[in-house]
């Protein structure tokens, strides 16, 4: 077999199919994983509101997307809220809060974040009931949650305050949205000092 030759013409028909070969195998297994991974992301959001409203048993409407982003969740136990903020030390951190009728936080879960392992990502536990940064029962109209650096009432994250500011925006943006202000996430006690960590 005579050895093919190493011209320019052939490297790029050699390239050319080596791509199209990668990009096949990949749109392959793209359509295969897709479905399963949509199913376990629509099961850890139903989950989630299950979790957020102290619920085992719920029934929930058809979902609302706003403006901003965020996505309400409507249901029988109270109003789950997902909501995010880009501005994470790692990118952008998704959060999942219910509210009950007076729009206290009856609990949360981080569903998406690209924080730091074992800093940042303690942003899962660390606003839970009993811990440090304990936001639950909390309601964001009459408390302000910030991080007690920029004059909040919410201890941030040791070595994470960027994480926490994150976190707390995307609170306040699921709040903002529960109550109809869609235009800003902040409310009036939730401004913020623009310094570093």
């Amino acid at each position: 077999m005579k050895k093919l030759q190493s011209t320019l013409p052939n490297m790029a028909i050699v390239l050319t199919l080596i791509s199209v070969l990668a990009g096949g195998i990949l749109a392959f297994v793209n359509g295969m994983t897709k479905g399963p991974i949509e199913e376990i992301k629509a099961k850890t959001l139903a989950d989630g509101i299950k979790a957020v409203l102290n619920a085992d048993d719920l029934n929930v409407e058809e979902p609302v997307t706003l403006e901003n982003g965020a996505v309400v969740y409507k249901t029988d136990k109270g109003v789950a809220v997902q909501a995010s903020d880009p501005n994470g030390f790692g990118g952008t951190l998704v959060v999942l809060v219910g509210f009950d009728e007076s729009g206290a936080i009856q609990g949360y879960q981080v569903l998406e974040h690209a924080e730091t392992p074992g800093l940042g990502a303690k942003s899962s536990f660390w606003f839970q009931k009993g811990e440090k940064g304990d936001i639950i029962g909390k309601n964001p109209s009459s408390n302000n949650l910030t991080v007690s650096k920029d004059g909040g009432e919410v201890d941030a994250i040791t070595a994470s305050t960027i994480t926490s500011r994150a976190f707390l925006r995307a609170v306040n943006a699921a709040y903002a949205a529960l109550s109809g202000n869609t235009s800003d996430a902040q409310t009036g006690a939730t401004q913020q000092a623009n310094t570093n960590e």
